[in-house]
């Protein structure tokens, strides 16, 4: 062979090497966009939360409380939560809470469910008994630790925030029942 021709020989195997390599990777892209891999994360996101509504004469309390849970396994799920609450009592004060939570859980066994809930809320409290108006706006961090029953997608418990402070004007007490749903 002619050594004037060597370079062409070898440039010609590279191009068609880099030409078969790109031909390949833009039908295996064509492949994919035709049959998509599933993502099934989004399918097993469990969602749920609360909703509470108590009205009297010189009370209302009005809350959401969305949330959103993963199962990682058979026994562990760990989510997100957001929560708005409005207390309003007549003539003496109204409360905006909202916040976010992180939440993990534990099933050791079915029917068991351990809990754990990190909690961040931001308190807006505007006590109109007094003049001029009192404002009191704090940020409350709680973490509750849990344990309930669990039939199907219910469960049914207590928890109690290891945080909890009398002064922090937010919860009444440390210990707190709970109805987790999540579908």
């Amino acid at each position: 062979m002619n050594s004037d021709r060597r370079p062409f020989v070898f440039l010609t195997r590279i191009t068609i090497y880099v030409q078969f390599l790109l031909c390949f990777s833009f039908l295996h892209a064509q492949d994919s966009l035709i049959n998509p891999k599933k993502n099934i994360f989004w399918e097993r996101v469990q969602i749920g939360g609360g909703l509470g509504l108590g009205i009297g004469s010189n009370y209302t309390n009005i809350s959401v409380a969305p949330s959103a849970i993963y199962p990682v396994n058979e026994y562990f799920s760990t989510g997100l939560g957001v929560q708005y609450s409005y207390i309003k009592q007549k003539d003496f004060y109204n409360s905006h809470i909202y916040g976010a939570s992180l939440i993990t859980l534990f099933n050791p066994i079915h029917e068991v469910q351990l809990s754990a809930e990190l909690e961040q809320l931001r308190v807006n409290n505007t006590y109109t008994a007094f003049l001029p108006l009192i404002k009191d706006n704090f940020w409350n961090t709680a973490l509750f630790l849990g344990a309930g029953y669990r039939s199907q997608n219910v469960t049914v418990g207590i928890r109690y925030n290891i945080l909890y402070r009398e002064s922090n004007n937010v919860y009444s007490q440390a210990w707190m029942p709970f109805v987790r749903v999540y579908f």
